[in-house]
């Protein structure tokens, strides 16, 4: 490990990864009582929270601009959606329903997250979307434009960039699902919480994401068995 990165880890300019942190302490012949209060420590410094309140504060428009910065840097992307429809895949009247309790003018939220989709025309990245049938039928618009959202989704699925699966309520599920979350690459993952979001950089942390992700994975379905299950939820509705 150079010394120039040493110093910036003693200095504070720089959060040493929990490999770096361990590294050093086995180099210093640290007791095992003191690794695990020191990793213990750097696990807190590679976990960030950021609550809603702070960013309503900042304001949503800019949160969007963050988001994009992220997603230039990502070449694979890695969504669970539990509960409701992320924003990448949305039409505008469902993004419109979706911030119905913030406050303040929402067209600067609603155009770059409109904007942010044109992320799908990148040839160089992957989306894989898994979303249960909850996520997909929960009803924020009404049932005519939850059609139309429905069939938004087949016509994304079709882009050579994305891979959209979807779970049907009566598909047997290992463990319990809890969260929406985004797995950026292996790098990073962000787990939602109606409260804020938590990003976790820890490898093991995103690695538990991963394997969670790649189990519901098995057993969602993919391409035409997904168009044909999204076009009869869209039915219902149309109907």
């Amino acid at each position: 490990m150079s010394q120039s990165k040493i110093s910036k880890i003693e200095t504070g300019r720089r959060t040493p990864s929990l490999m770096d942190v361990e590294r050093i302490l086995r180099a210093l012949e640290a007791p095992p009582s003191l690794i695990a209060e020191v990793m213990a420590l750097a696990r807190i410094a590679n976990t960030e929270w950021q609550d809603s309140r702070s960013l309503l504060r900042r304001g949503l428009d800019r949160g969007q601009v963050e988001l994009a910065e992220v997603e230039k840097i990502t070449k694979e992307f890695r969504f669970f959606l539990l509960s409701m429809i992320t924003g990448l895949l949305s039409t505008p009247e469902y993004i419109k329903a979706s911030l119905d309790d913030v406050e303040g003018d929402l067209g600067k939220v609603m155009n770059k997250k409109l904007e942010r989709q044109v992320v799908f025309y990148d040839e160089s990245k992957s989306f894989t979307f898994i979303l249960t049938e909850q996520a997909v039928r929960f009803l924020k618009i009404p049932p005519h434009a939850m059609a139309i959202q429905i069939d938004h989704l087949v016509s994304l699925s079709h882009l050579p960039t994305v891979r959209l699966g979807v779970i049907p309520v009566d598909t047997y599920l290992p463990g319990c699902p809890l969260t929406t979350f985004t797995v950026y690459d292996e790098r990073m993952a962000t787990v939602e919480a109606s409260t804020g979001v938590m990003m976790f950089r820890d490898p093991r942390d995103v690695t538990a994401y991963l394997e969670e992700f790649a189990s519901y994975e098995d057993r969602a379905l993919f391409q035409d068995e997904a168009r044909e299950r999204l076009s009869a939820w869209a039915d219902i509705y149309r109907s």
